[in-house]
């Protein structure tokens, strides 16, 4: 049975997402970053293999309870999404001359009256969603193409802001949707993507049912007198529309909404109408009426153009210096994840940022050795195996992951054992050694109990939403990541 899901199931889904960001009992959000290691093919704890791929060609996640866990194995730090992060958006189209845009219809897929053929753009789009009907241009201005002078090149760029219909001189008319503010071209505009949002002047000045374009679909002929006819109604469901059609050489050439009425969902031109206004004789002419979206033109900039996409804008500043200790400077990392209503320390997660690793501190004496970052650490007492995350030498604490794999976290009893009590830890490439503390403190933003801290973020808690693994990314104390995440409904 034929059935489709219709674009505005997307919006809506769309609209559900942003709105739990700042609802009344809100979901919380947070973007982490993890995967200090690099991608290779590496050994479980249960001897199995597992293909990763590699640094410069990392495997595609997998939509997998495995892969949900994997995540927080080597997770390193989480910063909460707030609702300032977030924002509808549309696919990015400049304005550049000597571009066919399309324009407007509300038909497009349609069979054509009459026969067996879609209605499609000039692109080809065969539905608006895909078509080229809106442009942003170097003012950072959107408009909307409601005409395009019969598939001729755009040559002239729309300016202005007006609620008018704006016609430029190389026949194209455009309806101003909005503008990108200054903070949307800072927070939310990429090479692909743009924010969308109501202008709320054009919004109210959007007149729900109106009719501004008439296309000619057919030409007639017969018409025996040449001249333009006024006050030739538009029937439909509507009410008060009219328009002036021309007529040279027996056919209909031009056609111009004078009146645009209100209320129309379908509407019509009839050639008895041309007739009795003067084109004595007319026959055969089919004029296209194209029906505005609910609410008019402008009324409704989401959902007119197609915002089923949803764009969060993150940045990762340094070491993140409100809670230092949570973001490391002294090591990289290959993965992307956003995690909803994640706990931390048994609660549900609140905090700006989440340290997803574990910590130790060691004595002052004996000094501690120089670990280094990335090499695998053992406790010979427990056989606890972990990995270097970071090392701080001025306050003697050493970050680390315990992953899943031998040689990460996974013991030679393929436990995944934790380190604990004042046993001697060794790196086991620096051979670097340090005795763990066994008081409790706070140290450098990190809360200690007996010489350990756990992740702030508990693991697997909440739910992975979304996957990406990619090359390498090295951080450093005066650098700034910005992550721009996509999201389609």
């Amino acid at each position: 049975m034929p059935a489709i899901i219709t674009n505005k199931f997307r919006i809506h889904n769309a609209e559900q997402f942003v709105e739990s960001f700042s609802e009344a009992s809100p979901n919380v959000y947070y973007l982490g970053i993890g995967r200090p290691q690099a991608f290779t093919t590496s050994t479980r704890g249960d001897s199995r293999t597992v293909n990763e791929g590699s640094d410069s060609s990392p495997l595609t996640p997998v939509d997998s309870v495995q892969d949900e866990f994997y995540t927080f194995d080597d997770l390193l730090s989480a910063k909460k999404v707030t609702t300032s992060d977030v924002s509808y958006v549309i696919p990015r189209r400049n304005w550049t001359t000597g571009t066919v845009y399309d324009y407007y219809r509300h038909d497009y897929g349609n069979r054509i009256t009459g026969t067996t053929t879609t209605q499609t753009a000039n692109s080809g789009a065969s539905s608006l969603w895909d078509a080229t009907f809106y442009v942003v241009t170097g003012d950072y201005n959107v408009y909307k193409c409601l005409d395009n002078n019969g598939g001729a090149a755009s040559t002239v760029e729309p300016s202005g802001t007006s609620t008018s219909i704006l016609t430029t001189g190389d026949g194209y008319k455009w309806k101003y949707m909005y503008s990108l503010s200054a903070s949307q071209q800072v927070n939310f505009l990429s090479t692909d993507f743009m924010a969308v949002a109501t202008n709320g002047t054009v919004s109210s000045a959007a007149v729900d049912g109106a009719v501004n374009i008439i296309k000619i679909k057919s030409a007639g002929s017969g018409a025996s007198v040449s001249g333009t006819h006024t006050n030739v109604p538009i029937r439909g469901d509507g009410s008060s529309g009219e328009c002036s059609v021309t007529t040279s050489g027996g056919v209909v050439t031009a056609v111009t909404v004078t009146t645009p009425g209100t209320g129309y969902t379908y509407a019509y031109v009839r050639n008895a109408d041309i007739v009795t206004a003067g084109a004595t004789d007319l026959t055969g002419a089919e004029l296209d009426v194209i029906i505005e979206p609910k609410g008019g033109h402008g009324f409704n900039a989401v959902k007119e153009l197609g915002g089923y996409y949803v764009m969060l804008n993150t940045n990762f500043e340094g070491a993140e210096t409100s809670n230092s200790g949570d973001f490391t400077t002294q090591n990289d990392f290959r993965r992307i994840a956003l995690i909803r209503d994640p706990d931390s320390g048994g609660s549900a997660a609140s905090a700006t940022t989440l340290r997803g690793v574990k910590v130790v501190r060691f004595e002052s004496s004996p000094t501690p050795g120089s670990f280094q970052v990335d090499e695998e650490i053992n406790q010979a007492t427990t056989g606890a195996v972990g990995k270097v995350v970071e090392w701080d030498s001025t306050n003697r604490l050493l970050y680390y992951v315990q992953t899943r794999f031998n040689d990460e976290g996974v013991d030679s009893n393929g436990n995944l054992t934790a380190f604990s009590g004042v046993n001697v830890i060794t790196g086991q490439t620096s051979s670097a050694t340090g005795t763990p503390t066994s008081t409790t403190e706070t140290v450098d933003s990190v809360s200690l109990t007996s010489g350990y801290a756990g992740a702030e973020i508990d693991a697997d808690t909440g739910d992975v939403i979304y996957i990406e693994q990619r090359a390498p990314i090295t951080r450093a104390s005066d650098q700034t990541e910005n992550v721009k995440l996509i999201v389609e409904f």
